[in-house]
């Protein structure tokens, strides 16, 4: 059962992430791919330079003064301390990033809008399936390679956006976004067993479901889309649990 998990900011600060991770792969070695954020360090260090995050409908606006330092958080610091954390758990995590190999081939969104911010175009991963193959997890930063430069240029893919393409190109059995919130909540706070098409539009447009919440919805219907078999939104808790947490579904229906 190939699976492809999202791991937010918020939730790689939980003190169990590694023991989930651990259970997961040992569940099914051979057939986990980690993608991860990092938006809440961004926006620290991107304030400790005097700079103000911004966001449109849930995607961070990237300047091209951003850009290193999106490599160094996301890449660099995140990456490897989440890689750290793995390997001391016994898990052999290998830690990569959208630029190697051109793993993650961008286009700008809207440049004058987002700045440097991309959406996957393609996805080449032969990179995943080599680590796969050889017993390694993969853990991806969403750091991506820009296609219209011809110098090799990056962008800033949003983590869920990314999730859902790698996950479509490895036709996973599963999508799981790992949120800070056991799942899509109403707007009494019930979370939402199960959400098709037009309810999620429903959420979006009504400002239940807003910024992050909804790019994972947003990008949850890409994947199912794209051929992912099964998509869910959940807390760390939905690693191991299968039953945990919001399922999107691609056809209309009444919701559960």
């Amino acid at each position: 059962m190939m699976r492809v998990v999202k791991i937010g900011g918020r939730a790689q600060a939980a003190p169990e992430l590694a023991r989930a991770v651990a259970a997961a792969w040992r569940e099914n070695p051979k057939a986990l791919c980690i993608v991860h954020g990092g938006g809440d360090e961004i926006t620290a260090m991107q304030n400790a330079l005097g700079k103000e995050a911004t966001f449109v409908g849930g995607r961070r606006v990237t300047s091209q003064g951003d850009l290193e330092l999106l490599r160094m958080v996301l890449s660099g610091s995140v990456n490897k301390r989440l890689v750290n954390l793995l390997v001391a758990e016994g898990v052999p995590a290998v830690g990569i990033s959208g630029e190697d190999s051109a793993l993650i081939r961008a286009e700008s969104i809207d440049r004058q809008t987002l700045g440097f911010a991309g959406r996957p175009k393609r996805i080449e991963p032969r990179l995943i399936h080599t680590l796969l193959d050889a017993g390694f997890l993969p853990l991806i930063s969403p750091v991506a390679y820009d296609l219209s430069s011809d110098q090799g240029g990056i962008l800033n893919v949003n983590g869920d956006d990314a999730a859902a393409a790698i996950a479509s190109s490895l036709r996973a059995d599963e999508l799981l976004f790992v949120a800070d919130v056991e799942g899509v909540q109403d707007e009494s706070g019930r979370i939402i067993a199960t959400i098709e098409p037009g309810f999620a539009r429903d959420l979006i447009a009504q400002g239940t479901a807003s910024g992050g919440m909804a790019a994972k919805l947003e990008s949850a219907h890409v994947a199912l889309a794209g051929g992912v078999k099964r998509v869910r939104i959940s807390d760390l808790a939905g690693l191991t649990d299968m039953e945990r947490g919001t399922s999107i579904t691609q056809a209309e229906g009444v919701l559960s």
